[in-house]
C-alpha cells in the first residue's frame, strides 16, 4: 500500500500533467519555438540535477533513474537546440545569385 507522502507525490505529478497539457494546448502555434528555447534552460536545470541523483550514493535504483534523466534531458535539449535553430534559419536571408556574362 503506498504512503501517505507518495499518495501526494503521485497527485502533485498528476495535476502537474493536466495543467501542462491545457497550458501547452492554448499556445498559438507561433510561439512554439520561443517556448522549446525556453524549456531548454529547464532542462538544462534538469541535466544537472539528474547527474547529482546518479552520481549520489543512495542505491542502484536512483543511479539508473537518474541516467535515464541525464539521457532524456539531453535528447530534450539538443533537439530543442536544432528546431530552436532551424527556425532561425528560415529567417535568414539568402545571398543574391546574379548571372555571370557569358561573351
Amino acid at each position: 500500500m503506498l504512503e501517505a507522502p507518495a499518495i501526494a507525490a503521485l497527485t502533485i505529478l498528476v495535476l502537474a500533467l493536466f495543467v501542462g497539457i491545457e497550458v501547452i494546448s492554448k499556445v498559438p502555434p507561433l510561439l512554439h519555438t520561443p517556448l522549446m528555447s525556453g524549456s531548454n534552460a529547464i532542462s538544462g536545470i534538469t541535466i544537472v540535477g539528474a547527474i547529482l541523483a546518479a552520481g549520489s550514493e543512495h542505491g542502484t535504483i536512483a543511479t539508473a533513474l537518474g541516467f535515464v534523466a541525464i539521457v532524456l534531458a539531453t535528447i530534450n535539449v539538443v533537439g530543442g537546440f536544432l528546431v530552436t535553430n532551424r527556425m532561425l534559419a528560415m529567417f535568414r536571408t539568402r545571398p543574391v545569385q546574379r548571372k555571370s556574362d557569358e561573351s
